[in-house]
Formats: structure tokens, sequence, C-alpha cells
């Protein structure tokens, strides 16, 4: 996605009033086509692609499905030829400024988007654009530095971090005004297993304070349950499946034929559904344990 967004040129306050009658719903995209500049011609069509207030949500597919074309067109970046693209009731393309105040963004790359030369200075960057004062930006910094657990880093230089640390900032940064959205290009990325966790629950944690809508892409889909409520499924240009997580995943065989791999824990209890074991198939390790747990039970009472 366009650095442009990183940090947006912006000098009016937030309006905090909802920019739409139907606060619930927050996207809706249907069947859009943009060219590109050397004639490409790119669709995302298929279902309907809505969004509604608090929602969690993925967009999963393989590359070149279309998972960047369709958040570049909620971004505003680009402007779609044929289709519908609302965004707070509003077309992104055209009121880019008005919609981009209520959507924050952490993009795959966070050295790209982290520019301040502090920690404090980077997430003080969008407030003190919109013209907050100098004690209202400290709030503001100090608030979201502390629901994140990253106020021992405000006085660091960003480029010394840490990856996790980076994707703290990032958020931080990205949520520092409380946005009704937020947007997340594969946000567990380069991350190692202790550090997704932490972003794991650092998502659960603005979604559940903050009422915030996640929106996020991602191919690290093992992670995915512990974070995510719904998907969607693309591939080229096409949206071809919505629904709860637990009923997408469970579809193994569409997942395959889209290029996706079912996460390890549906493809093992499945394996051992199929040979005859009476189990259910977990999503997450909690589950796992409690469906192994449940055979070893059986199992003992068989032999005694």
């Amino acid at each position: 996605m366009k650095k442009s967004l990183q940090k947006a040129e912006i000098n009016d306050k937030i309006d905090e009033k909802p920019l739409v009658e139907d606060k619930d719903q927050i996207i809706k995209v249907k069947c859009i086509k943009h060219i590109y500049p050397d004639n490409t011609e790119v669709s995302v069509c298929g279902l309907d692609f809505v969004v509604y207030q608090g929602e969690r949500i993925v967009i999963l597919g393989p590359n070149g499905a279309g998972k960047t074309t369709l958040l570049n067109h909620i971004l505003g970046i680009l402007t779609p030829i044929e289709g519908e693209v609302k965004v707070f009731g509003l077309e992104p393309a055209k009121a880019q400024r008005e919609v981009v105040k209520n959507i924050g963004v952490v993009f795959q790359n966070v050295d790209e988007q982290i520019i301040g030369p502090t920690v404090y200075d980077d997430i003080a960057f969008t407030p003190r654009n919109y013209g907050y004062s100098k004690p209202e930006v400290e709030e503001l910094v100090r608030e979201i530095c502390t629901n994140l657990g990253i106020c021992h880093l405000l006085k660091k230089i960003p480029h010394y971090l840490s990856g996790g640390q980076k994707k703290k900032v990032a958020l931080a940064g990205a949520m520092v005004l409380k946005p009704q959205l937020l947007i997340l290009d594969e946000p567990f990325n380069g991350l190692d297993p202790e550090s997704k966790e932490e972003i794991i629950d650092l998502l659960k944690e603005i979604n559940n304070r903050y009422g915030t809508a996640l929106l996020m892409t991602s191919h690290d889909i093992n992670y995915l349950p512990g974070i995510v409520d719904k998907a969607y499924i693309l591939n080229a240009g096409k949206i071809l499946r919505y629904g709860q997580i637990e009923d997408v995943f469970l579809e193994r065989e569409f997942l395959r034929n889209v290029s996706l791999r079912p996460p390890i824990l549906v493809e093992l209890f499945a394996r051992l559904k199929n040979r005859g074991l009476s189990v259910e198939i977990p999503l997450d390790i909690d589950q796992a344990e409690k469906e192994i747990l449940n055979l070893i039970a059986v199992s003992q009472k068989k032999f005694n």
C-alpha cells in the first residue's frame, strides 16, 4: 500500500460524530474494477464485502488474489472505474481526507511507517498535525502507550527497536486517536512466535477497549483463530467465501483449491476423525488439549 497514507497531511481535529447514520456498517464494497496506468485491469467481484463496527475480519487469499487492490480502494488510494466503495458512508477516493480520520493503518513493513526521531515523536505525529494542544498530545500518547505497555520505549530511537517493538509502536501510532477501523497488512510478518502472541493480545485489547473494527490480511493462518471472528476468501479477483472462521477453516478441500492450507490443528484432527476417532475439530490449542484429554479418558475406561 502507498506510503502516502502513513503520515497524511492533516490539519483539522477529528470529528468525533459518526459519518453515517447506520454507524454499524463501516465498509461496503461491491464488484469494483480498476485500471492501472500500464493498462493492467484488476477486478474484485463476487460476494459483497461488508464490515460492521467492532468486527474482526481477515482477508485470505494467495498472492495476486486482489487483497491489496481491495484495501487500496478502501483507503481511497485507488479509484474504481466500476462498482461501489463506501467507507463510513463516503466514497474514500473522493473524500479521502474525511475517511482516513477514522482509520488506523499498520503496514506490512513498519520501518517505512515509523519516521519520528523518537518513539514519542512518531506516536505524537498524527495528533500534533490535527492541531491538538501539547497537553492533549501528551495525554493521548501516554494513554495509548500505557494500554499497549510501551511507555518505557517513548524516549527510544525507533531504528534500534526489535521487530516486535516496532510493530507495537506502529500500532500505537495507528490507534492514538482511537479510530473506528484498524487495517493491518500482514501484522505477523517477520515476528517470532512470542511477539506474534503479544501482538494478538494487543489487538484483542484494542478491539475490546475501543470497539475498533479489525481488518487484516495474513498468510499466517495458524494464528488467526485467536484474533479474528470472520473471514473473506479471495482468489483471482473473486470474493468466493465469507463466514465464521470456524466454518471457513473446516472447508479443507476448498482452501487447498485456492492455494491456502488449513490450520495445522484442523488438518491433524480431521485426519484423526477420518480414521474413526470420535473428536471435534479444534481451532486453537486449548480446544485441541480438551479433545486429546477426552480421547485419553475414553481409552482408559475401555481398559479398566
